[in-house]
């Protein structure tokens, strides 16, 4: 043997892991500098939520209103089109 080839021998099994350190080191930043790109994003409202809940009624002329549901007592039962109708002033 050359002795230029027992130098390549003792040197490969070095040169391999140096390789291998440096691929895994890559693979890692790779995936550390993708992690912003799969996380969760806090989304900010636009209308502050409410804890308290509200029912739209239709007032007596004929506007929409929205009222807190722990003013309604009331028994809520259905109205037929006709009792609606003589209902609404106009």
């Amino acid at each position: 043997m050359n002795s230029n080839e027992e130098i390549t021998q003792t040197i490969s099994p070095a040169r391999r892991k140096f390789v291998w350190g440096i691929g895994v080191l890559s693979l890692f930043a790779a995936v550390v500098s993708a992690l912003p790109f799969f996380a969760r994003k806090n989304v900010i409202a636009c209308k502050p939520e409410s804890k308290k809940r509200t029912i739209t009624m239709l007032t007596q002329d004929g506007k929409l209103v929205e009222i807190d549901e722990s003013l309604i007592t009331a028994n809520r039962k259905k109205i037929s089109n006709t009792e609606l109708q003589n209902w609404i002033k106009k």
